[in-house]
């Protein structure tokens, strides 16, 4: 386990907090597999009712740490073990999913939401997917969710040509379900984990069931979106769009 995720359970619900504000919530393999075994622990007969996954400082997540991502990519390993394993517990996730997002939500932050069963963000909030700037393909069954949830147009928009959104534009295409001023993002976050967790549970997972189906297609998906970002890392277009970038960050 991490110091760079918490992980606290306040009666029924239990909330996963990234905790590296110093690198602007930037993911590590081993926040990713802290964040996996969290979501993992939360099923079966756990007393875990919801799950609220949250960030710190005005900061949800900068995306793949920069370093980790490197080092997976030269290795060969395209995604990596760990975001592997953290995609499909957020898929087979056997407990209702709540969000809180202030700040940047880049990349996994933003795909993140199309698993979650409910979300609020700041008003100010930055949705963003970089992956085809990259030279890359989206990851999290986001090319099979995400059209489903706001229409081809609006995906493309977003995954292909990463459009940015604000909160209010999240909402509006369905990726978040309300906006709360900076602030007050995680109170209502929390609100909402809390009602959910008071309901029935047994309805509650029986009707989330019937709703998202059986997972399988999400994580063949996520397989398949792996596989492909795995070829795309050592393409010409890849090495181009890297050299670029990190000769931005210079």
């Amino acid at each position: 386990m991490t110091d760079h995720v918490l992980v606290t359970d306040d009666g029924a619900v239990r909330t996963v907090r990234m905790n590296r504000p110093e690198k602007k919530n930037a993911l590590t393999s081993a926040m990713y597999d802290a964040m996996a075994a969290a979501l993992e622990g939360a099923g079966g007969t756990s007393p875990v009712r919801c799950v609220l996954i949250t960030g710190v400082a005005g900061t949800f997540t900068a995306g793949n740490d920069l370093q980790d991502f490197l080092k997976a990519a030269m290795g060969g390993e395209g995604l990596g073990s760990s975001v592997i394993r953290f995609l499909h517990a957020l898929a087979r996730c056997e407990r209702p999913l709540v969000a809180a997002v202030e700040g940047n939500a880049v990349g996994l932050g933003t795909t993140m939401m199309l698993h979650c069963d409910y979300a609020v963000a700041a008003s100010d909030a930055r949705f963003q997917t970089p992956f085809v700037s990259l030279g890359l393909v989206p990851e999290a069954a986001s090319t099979l969710i995400a059209p489903a949830l706001m229409g081809h147009r609006r995906a493309f928009e977003l995954l292909v040509m990463g459009k940015a959104l604000n909160g209010e534009e999240a909402k509006a295409c369905g990726l978040v379900n309300a906006v709360a001023p900076a602030g007050q993002v995680e109170a209502e976050a929390l609100k909402a984990a809390q009602r959910i967790a008071s309901l029935p549970a047994e309805a509650v997972a029986a009707s989330r069931a019937l709703m998202r189906g059986a997972p399988d297609a999400v994580v063949a998906r996520m397989d398949e979106e792996a596989a492909e970002f795995k070829r795309r890392l050592v393409s010409p277009e890849a090495k181009v769009a890297f050299e670029a970038f990190l000769a931005r960050k210079k």
